[in-house]
Protein backbone atom coordinates (compact mmCIF):
# COMPACT_ATOMS: atom_id res chain seq x y z
CA UNK A 1 0.00 0.00 0.00
CA UNK A 2 1.08 3.54 -0.72
CA UNK A 3 0.64 6.89 0.98
CA UNK A 4 0.70 10.50 -0.05
CA UNK A 5 2.62 12.45 2.56
CA UNK A 6 2.93 16.16 3.21
CA UNK A 7 5.96 17.45 5.04
CA UNK A 8 6.39 20.87 6.58
CA UNK A 9 9.65 22.76 7.04
CA UNK A 10 9.56 25.45 9.73
CA UNK A 11 12.93 26.70 8.43
CA UNK A 12 11.47 27.43 4.98
CA UNK A 13 7.82 27.76 5.98
CA UNK A 14 7.05 25.46 3.04
CA UNK A 15 5.28 22.19 2.40
CA UNK A 16 6.51 19.24 0.37
CA UNK A 17 4.20 16.61 -1.15
CA UNK A 18 5.37 13.11 -2.04
CA UNK A 19 4.34 9.49 -2.43
CA UNK A 20 5.87 6.47 -0.74
CA UNK A 21 5.25 2.96 0.50
CA UNK A 22 7.09 3.70 3.77
CA UNK A 23 6.57 7.13 5.35
CA UNK A 24 8.95 6.59 8.28
CA UNK A 25 11.89 5.71 6.01
CA UNK A 26 11.06 8.47 3.56
CA UNK A 27 11.04 11.08 6.35
CA UNK A 28 14.48 9.88 7.45
CA UNK A 29 15.73 10.22 3.87
CA UNK A 30 14.43 13.80 3.64
CA UNK A 31 16.05 14.76 6.94
CA UNK A 32 19.46 13.17 6.21
CA UNK A 33 20.14 14.51 2.70
CA UNK A 34 19.87 10.98 1.33
CA UNK A 35 19.14 12.37 -2.16
CA UNK A 36 21.99 14.70 -3.11
CA UNK A 37 20.78 18.01 -4.52
CA UNK A 38 17.14 17.44 -3.58
CA UNK A 39 14.90 20.42 -2.78
CA UNK A 40 14.21 19.03 0.69
CA UNK A 41 17.88 19.27 1.68
CA UNK A 42 17.38 23.02 2.18
CA UNK A 43 14.46 22.64 4.59
CA UNK A 44 15.82 20.29 7.23
CA UNK A 45 14.31 19.48 9.64
CA UNK A 46 11.12 18.32 7.95
CA UNK A 47 8.17 17.13 9.99
CA UNK A 48 5.24 15.03 8.89
CA UNK A 49 2.29 17.38 8.54
CA UNK A 50 -0.30 15.00 7.11
CA UNK A 51 -0.69 11.76 5.18
CA UNK A 52 -3.33 9.98 3.14
CA UNK A 53 -2.82 6.25 3.50
CA UNK A 54 -4.00 2.91 2.15
CA UNK A 55 -3.79 3.86 -1.53
CA UNK A 56 -2.79 1.93 -4.62
CA UNK A 57 0.36 3.25 -6.28
CA UNK A 58 -1.61 4.68 -9.21
CA UNK A 59 -4.10 6.34 -6.86
CA UNK A 60 -1.30 7.78 -4.70
CA UNK A 61 0.59 9.28 -7.62
CA UNK A 62 -2.63 10.78 -9.02
CA UNK A 63 -3.52 12.38 -5.68
CA UNK A 64 0.04 13.69 -5.28
CA UNK A 65 -0.10 15.27 -8.75
CA UNK A 66 -3.51 16.80 -7.95
CA UNK A 67 -2.32 18.34 -4.66
CA UNK A 68 0.79 19.77 -6.34
CA UNK A 69 -1.31 21.20 -9.18
CA UNK A 70 -3.39 23.17 -6.67
CA UNK A 71 -0.27 25.16 -5.68
CA UNK A 72 -2.03 26.19 -2.50
CA UNK A 73 -0.96 26.14 1.13
CA UNK A 74 -4.56 26.74 2.20
CA UNK A 75 -5.66 23.66 0.22
CA UNK A 76 -3.04 21.55 2.03
CA UNK A 77 -4.24 22.84 5.40
CA UNK A 78 -7.88 22.14 4.45
CA UNK A 79 -6.95 18.56 3.57
CA UNK A 80 -5.65 18.02 7.08
CA UNK A 81 -8.76 19.57 8.62
CA UNK A 82 -11.43 18.03 6.37
CA UNK A 83 -11.82 14.27 6.32
CA UNK A 84 -14.59 14.53 3.72
CA UNK A 85 -12.25 16.31 1.30
CA UNK A 86 -9.73 13.47 1.67
CA UNK A 87 -12.48 10.90 1.12
CA UNK A 88 -13.55 12.68 -2.06
CA UNK A 89 -9.97 12.64 -3.35
CA UNK A 90 -9.66 8.93 -2.66
CA UNK A 91 -12.93 8.29 -4.47
CA UNK A 92 -12.14 10.56 -7.40
CA UNK A 93 -8.83 8.88 -8.11
CA UNK A 94 -9.79 5.31 -7.26
CA UNK A 95 -9.76 4.08 -10.85
CA UNK A 96 -7.24 6.46 -12.35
Amino acid sequence: MYSVYILYSPALNKYYVGTTDNIANRLIEHNTKFHIGAFTNRGIPWELFFSIEELSSKQAFSIERHIKSMKSTSYIIRLKENELLVHRLKTKFISS
